[in-house]
């Protein structure tokens, strides 16, 4: 299966989970799994939240951001992986100057 994110409609989705301003994606979703690509303009955020039923994988494409992840607070770069298994609670901000842009795979199984 190819997954072409060009030809994706991107969903602008404010003040997601609680967070400021708007997360914008292009996602993926089989019903079991989602993969998407997202973007965070600066100064924006995902709210904090816990994944209950499924881990979230989020590899930086460009821009700089901080994960809170539990309790910690974890500098995000291009390059950067971020896993947030299942039973934990982590929260994405964009603190950079410059679009946030990632790639995300939200797995249940």
């Amino acid at each position: 299966m190819i997954l072409n994110f060009e030809d994706m409609v991107e969903t602008a989705n404010k003040e997601f989970k609680g967070g400021k301003l708007t997360f914008y994606n292009k996602v993926y979703n089989d019903g079991i799994n989602k993969v998407m690509i997202g973007r965070l303009e600066p100064g924006a955020s995902i709210g904090l939240h816990t994944h209950y039923n499924e881990s979230e994988m989020i590899y930086i494409l460009e821009g700089e951001g901080t994960v809170i992840y539990d309790q910690d607070q974890l500098p995000l770069r291009p390059g950067i992986c971020h896993y947030c298994p299942k039973g934990h609670d982590h929260s994405v901000i964009n603190t950079g100057e410059e679009t946030l842009r990632f790639f995300s795979v939200i797995a249940t199984q």
